[in-house]
């Protein structure tokens, strides 16, 4: 069981102030000060500093992030462990990106649930910032993301590289056939929202171009892969995101792939958990178990 000071310096690290983790963990300030200098005088480390009346964590401070989240979450799936009857296996909870969630995981998890009848089994779909949020909250025990992740904090587990590609309505009528990308700066882009793994993607490529979202003629965003699909078929712009997604639409003949010149990308989807985890080895083999 952890320490009840450590869910004080989670709350701390949360919120990066004093006076709103009291109030989330409803004790006083003074009462979040003394926890806090006990785990200093603890460890013999200082854990945050401050510069004015903003507070950050120190090196050491980021380091007990970590174990403490890790800590923190296994602890959950222990209490798991330790309520569920024989029966009953305990409930596995992760998550998945809206594009993973939408197009990928369903044929796989229909596998899982019927090699595992006892399994009870929540999925939390989301974008790809609020998985690892879940993930550091403990809400859920694993992710499957497309969308970049600090490495250092998450183990993880390739689960398979997709091609990541432009593409448009197959009746798009160009005043130009595109072939590289300044050619489509004149269209109308779809974008799913900031935090989404495919917008980051996206977003990150186009830079490497000095190409911006806002480099773009019109943008419509939207925080929903079927919808933009829905908008995609009925030409009302173009868009960028994982073959995976299109697939069925480029082979009915509804959507057409942009072969650009500039623009080949191929990208990871990646089961993530947090580093270190004593469950790592069973994380691990449920995800191989899903893929």
């Amino acid at each position: 069981m952890l320490d009840f000071r450590v869910y004080t310096f989670l709350a701390v690290c949360e919120y990066m102030n004093y006076t709103k983790a009291a109030e989330a963990l409803h004790i006083t300030q003074p009462a979040v000060s003394q926890h806090i200098r006990y785990l200093e005088t603890l460890y013999g480390v200082r854990l945050f500093a401050s510069e004015g009346k903003k507070i950050h964590l120190t090196p050491a401070g980021k380091r007990l992030l970590q174990a403490s989240t890790t800590l923190k979450n296994d602890e959950e799936f222990l209490k798991e462990v330790l309520r569920c009857v024989p029966e009953q296996g305990p409930t596995l909870r992760f998550g998945t990106t809206r594009t993973i969630g939408e197009s990928v995981i369903s044929a796989p998890l229909a596998g899982y649930i019927h090699r595992h009848p006892e399994a009870n089994i929540k999925v939390a779909i989301g974008n790809t910032d609020e998985l690892l949020h879940k993930l550091t909250s403990g809400e859920i025990q694993f992710a499957l993301v497309e969308g970049y992740y600090d490495q250092q904090a998450y183990d993880s587990l390739v689960y398979c590289t997709e091609p990541f590609i432009p593409v448009c309505a197959a009746c798009h009528q160009f005043k130009k056939d595109p072939g590289q990308l300044k050619d489509l700066l004149g269209e109308h882009l779809l974008i799913r929202e900031p935090g989404s793994g495919t917008r980051d993607i996206l977003e990150k490529n186009l830079e490497i171009k000095n190409i911006r979202l806002g480099d773009f003629a019109h943008m419509t965003e939207v925080g929903s892969m079927h919808v933009i699909l829905q908008l995609l078929e009925k030409d009302s712009g173009i868009t960028f995101l994982y073959r995976t997604a299109v697939e069925q639409g480029i082979q009915d003949g509804t959507i057409r792939e942009l072969r650009l010149k500039d623009f080949q990308m191929e990208h990871d989807f990646a089961f993530i958990w947090n580093k270190g985890s004593i469950y790592g080895d069973e994380y691990r083999e449920i995800c191989r178990e899903l893929q």
